[in-house]
């Protein structure tokens, strides 16, 4: 997505490339903690440290849904709509948005278990 030439005039393509580099980024970081973890030996059963997880986990998740919507919305109003694919970009910017959904519920059931285990 953030390689087409239109991209960054729609809010919402913008709104998605950011949540989805903070889900990443955000999941990159509890990769590494939990690299360390095992490599030191430690448990990460500690309540505050699952709860800290669950609650980065269920923002990140939230923003990611919240912009894959948005993009939904924006790309089957550029594609039904406005019937301007032929001047976009529309099959990048479906799949950006299906892979964002994709994202999503790839993360929701990691928060599920932390939130009710």
């Amino acid at each position: 997505m953030v390689t087409t030439s239109d991209f960054p005039s729609i809010t919402a393509f913008c709104y998605l490339v950011a949540a989805v580099g903070l889900q990443s980024l955000w999941s990159l970081s509890l990769a590494v903690v939990d690299i360390y973890a095992l490599l030191v030996g430690r448990c990460l059963q500690n309540y505050r440290v699952v709860s800290l997880f669950a609650i980065g986990d269920g923002i990140t998740s939230t923003l990611t849904f919240a912009a894959a919507c948005a993009s939904a919305g924006i790309t089957v109003l550029i594609g039904n709509d406005l019937g301007i694919c032929s001047q976009n970009h529309c099959a990048q910017f479906e799949t950006a948005t299906a892979m964002a959904f994709l994202c999503w519920f790839t993360a929701l059931p990691t928060l599920m278990m932390k939130t009710f285990f």
